[in-house]
């Protein structure tokens, strides 16, 4: 009889067990230590990556400085983390959403140290700018010729501008979903304990360094396995590689940040705009990716309010844009017309869906469209589109989704009172959510909304920027639209030729559009300084 081939239950254990044993240990430890030391760490990792690419391209000194500050991040990670593992850590949400202002505000000057040594010919403050913009997903740059920089400095723009749309994936549903702030005060308009009781005992109960860690190791895999498939898109469709990964973090992110100038110079062509239109609709709404993550969100996605919305918004857009270039174009059309009508269809739907999502990057065709018809196009309208934004705990900026959805019911439900005074409201647990404490709450954020952008636009005119400029480029920094400022004026606004002063008021309302107001008015909040 033959002998089973399975182990013996008597046999040691293998030897990969204490091996796997002692990565789970050291993944443990890392968990453990405070939020910033664990941020210091990633983004001193993440030098490790321009550093190499530049090594391949025969750059020794740009390599040089991104592999010194991996090292000397690391190794000042390390110092504090072994003076910090044996201190208390706050449990609370304050100290988790403190540190999140402390990172924004922090990181980027170490950001900036290795990008300014390797450029050699700028100076610091315009290098702290730029990794604020990226950082923030905001993708301003006050380089307007891309081919000054070095491409492994593009490279870590990209980087860094990922770092970001990932912090705000992780941080959204593990900080800012349990303080009901971000955009989910809308649908928690009560609190999350009137509507979820299992919900508010498991969020009550949970160590605030566990949510991290719990919906870092969910969604980590999910936004890197995203970027990968993209990347590999871009590829396939004939794509530069270096042009390729920074889309494809670009478009995850929705930075816009681009080494060429954005899309209309790729060599992807068609094939690579519609595959970044594609996953551009991660940034929709946070029921793309987060399905199963919290209890209560088990709506269909095409039932999904925000991704109603979105849809509405950007077929609606697209239609007024295409109609008004086909009226414009006056006489019949030829064969060459409609092949110019449909790139100018497709241009519109691109651009749309782009700055709907606070990207920013432009189709190729978008251009195209003015030349057909001859009527310039409208940059107000995406001024307006990148005041919505996208969907809550996403990438995305802007108002956010959401609670214009809140505010659109709250109206239609007005005027069916007025029509019908005696008209039901909807039943649904939803409906009831964001029926009336929602719209409260949506319209206070608006309102907290404009007044800021008035109060960054006072500040950008006593540095000596002129009114229309201060619009713009407060709208593209609130929003965190960067791209926004060169076609949404009359013409194309340069972010090196304002003044320092001026570049600091910007880098302070990204990092206010990135966290929103709603956030640091919690940071005030005596209730939560005593939780």
């Amino acid at each position: 009889m033959l002998e089973p081939t399975g182990l013996d239950s008597s046999a040691p254990p293998p030897a990969v067990r204490p091996r796997t044993r002692q990565r789970v240990r050291h993944l443990t430890r890392f968990a453990r230590l405070p939020f910033y030391v664990q941020l210091l760490a990633l983004a001193s990792l993440a030098a490790a990556l321009p550093a190499v690419h530049a090594l391949t391209g025969g750059r020794g000194g740009t390599a040089a400085v991104f592999g010194a500050a991996a090292l000397l991040g690391l190794g000042l990670s390390v110092l504090i983390g072994l003076a910090s593992v044996t201190a208390p850590t706050s449990r609370s949400a304050r100290g988790q959403l403190g540190t999140l202002v402390f990172a924004f505000g922090a990181l980027p000057v170490l950001m900036a140290v290795p990008f300014a040594i390797a450029h050699g010919a700028t100076t610091m403050p315009k290098a702290w700018f730029e990794m604020v913009s990226a950082f923030t997903t905001t993708g301003a740059t006050v380089y307007d010729h891309p081919g000054r920089l070095d491409p492994s400095l593009h490279l870590w723009r990209a980087t860094v501008g990922w770092l970001g749309g990932l912090l705000m994936w992780v941080t959204a549903l593990a900080v800012m979903q349990p303080m009901n702030i971000g955009g989910f005060e809308v649908r928690y308009a009560r609190g999350i304990r009137e509507t979820d009781a299992g919900l508010d005992r498991f969020l009550r109960a949970a160590d605030p360094r566990e949510r991290l860690s719990r919906y870092t190791i969910r969604l980590a895999p999910i936004y890197a396995g995203l970027t990968a498939v993209l990347w590999l898109g871009l590829l396939i469709t004939g794509e530069v590689p270096i042009v390729a990964i920074c889309h494809a973090m670009s478009t995850i992110a929705t930075s816009g940040i681009s080494p060429i100038g954005g899309t209309t110079y790729g060599a992807s062509g068609l094939a690579g705009e519609g595959l970044i239109a594609l996953f551009l609709l991660f940034a929709l709404s946070r029921a793309t990716y987060s399905r199963g993550l919290l209890p209560d969100d088990k709506t269909r996605l095409i039932e999904d309010p925000e991704i109603r919305l979105a849809l509405t918004l950007v077929g609606a857009v697209t239609a007024f844009l295409f109609l008004r270039h086909f009226l414009g174009a006056g006489e019949p059309m030829g064969q060459n017309d409609v092949r110019s009508a449909l790139a100018a269809l497709w241009g519109a739907l691109f651009t749309t869906l782009s700055f709907l999502t606070t990207t920013g990057f432009e189709s190729f065709w978008w251009f195209g469209a003015t030349e057909w018809s001859g009527l310039p196009t409208p940059g107000l309208i995406l001024v307006g589109l990148a005041l919505v934004g996208g969907g809550v705990a996403t990438t995305a900026g802007g108002v956010k989704l959401l609670r214009v959805y809140a505010l659109s019911r709250h109206g239609q439900r007005e005027l069916e009172r007025l029509i019908h005074p005696h008209s039901i409201g909807g039943s649904s647990r939803e409906s009831r959510r964001i029926r009336k404490q929602g719209a409260r709450i949506a319209w206070i954020f608006f309102m907290l909304f404009a007044i800021s952008i008035m109060v960054v636009m006072g500040l950008l005119a006593l540095t000596g920027v002129q009114f229309e400029t201060a619009m713009v480029l407060s709208v593209a920094a609130l929003s965190t639209t960067g791209p926004l400022a060169e076609v949404a004026g009359e013409f194309p606004i340069s972010y090196a030729g304002i003044p320092d002063s001026a570049r600091a008021v910007l880098a302070g309302a990204m990092v206010l559009g990135r966290l929103e107001l709603l956030a640091l008015i919690a940071l005030l909040d005596p209730q939560i300084w005593r939780s």
